[in-house]
């Protein structure tokens, strides 16, 4: 069986007097009238002509080579650069097993020289110009102020005694501690009132070669503790005990 002809159609209006060359133009492009209609001013002309046949199977063909090229080119690619891929990723891994550790050891310590170590910064009148000059100021000083704000959280480190102890809320195994730098105890005149608010003995975490079973006013201690807040109508400096070790 003869296929049928499939034809593509165009219509073309034109100015009446020019209908001949309009037309064998077309038929010259090969263009075939199929109807032509006139009116007062222009016409109408309807032109088609056979459809040429798409080499779509040809097009099908060059279209599936070039994917398989591009398989090829992608597989050959990989095979050659498998190895040195691997070889980055090896050293990737290596360098990566073999950076240390920067996670600081969270743990509780005795002493400022044992904080440091384990990670923590610890302030202390040797490091620290400021702080230096907070032991030996006024308990009421502005200097109180400026330095809690600045270093709130923060640890600190110094050499001090109990100034007074008292039971807090009526309980006989909590106590507020009143604490002073250096070794004066009660006679304490110089340097903050620092304060632990409602700590029982084993908050204090006491350490040294011999570990009493209580302590009172008097007793001297390398207290190590973290910065809270200055109350300035109280002239009180709140500290919050990390750890006390016995001298």
């Amino acid at each position: 069986m003869v296929d049928e002809i499939k034809y593509e159609h165009k219509t073309v209006r034109t100015v009446r007097g020019t209908d001949g060359l309009v037309i064998s133009k077309m038929q010259k492009d090969g263009w075939e009238l199929v109807e032509q209609a006139q009116g007062t001013l222009r016409s109408t002309l309807s032109f088609r002509r056979p459809k040429k046949p798409q080499p779509w199977l040809l097009i099908g063909v060059a279209a599936a080579v070039l994917v398989i090229l591009a398989i090829v080119i992608g597989v050959a690619s990989e095979l050659g650069d498998g190895g040195g891929a691997k070889d980055e990723s090896d050293k990737t891994t290596v360098a990566t097993s073999e950076k240390p550790s920067t996670t600081p050891t969270a743990t509780a310590t005795a002493t400022a020289t044992a904080a440091e170590s384990a990670g923590t910064e610890v302030i202390t009148p040797q490091n620290n110009p400021e702080f230096a000059a907070l032991l030996k100021a006024d308990s009421c000083d502005n200097v109180n102020l400026d330095f809690a704000t600045r270093h709130k959280g923060q640890t600190v480190a110094f050499d001090g005694s109990i100034v007074n102890m008292a039971p807090h809320g009526g309980y006989n195994t909590r106590y507020d501690f009143l604490l002073g730098p250096g070794n004066k105890g009660p006679n304490t005149t110089v340097g903050p009132a620092f304060k632990y608010e409602d700590v029982n003995i084993l908050d204090l975490k006491l350490s040294g070669k011999e570990i009493p079973d209580t302590v009172g006013a008097g007793d001297k201690f390398r207290f190590v503790a973290e910065v809270g807040e200055f109350k300035a109508d109280q002239c009180v400096f709140f500290l919050k005990p990390v750890s006390t070790e016995i001298r």
